[in-house]
């Protein structure tokens, strides 16, 4: 149990959590200059990359731990999470106004 618990200890995990923040605090700030802000869009944002990214970063950790010839995967996954959310993050800026090349956006 200490183990499963220490997983989510990880700088990966808290490089997700922090992106997510970032992404969450961003997106508000970018819904009330548009003046579009819904709390329940808010309620739905967190559920999705609270339980996908990292839940489902932290499963793939744990397969490691079974199978350790997949950190690979887990590896490539970390990287498409936060390329993901950093993706989002540009987004949320470019809502803002400022003006962020295309290639850099989610959308």
């Amino acid at each position: 149990m200490t183990e499963l618990i220490a997983l989510f200890g990880t700088s990966q995990i808290q490089c997700i959590v922090i992106l997510i923040m970032i992404d969450v605090v961003l997106g508000i700030i970018a819904a009330l200059m548009k003046g579009n802000f819904r709390l329940g869009k808010l309620a739905k944002f967190m559920v999705k990359p609270v339980l996908g990214y990292v839940l489902g970063f932290v499963v793939l950790q744990i397969v490691v731990l079974a199978l350790p010839s997949l950190i690979i995967v887990a590896q490539m996954a970390y990287v498409l999470v936060v390329l993901a959310l950093v993706g989002s993050v540009f987004n949320n800026l470019a809502k803002m106004g400022l003006p962020v090349p295309n290639c850099l956006r989610r959308d």
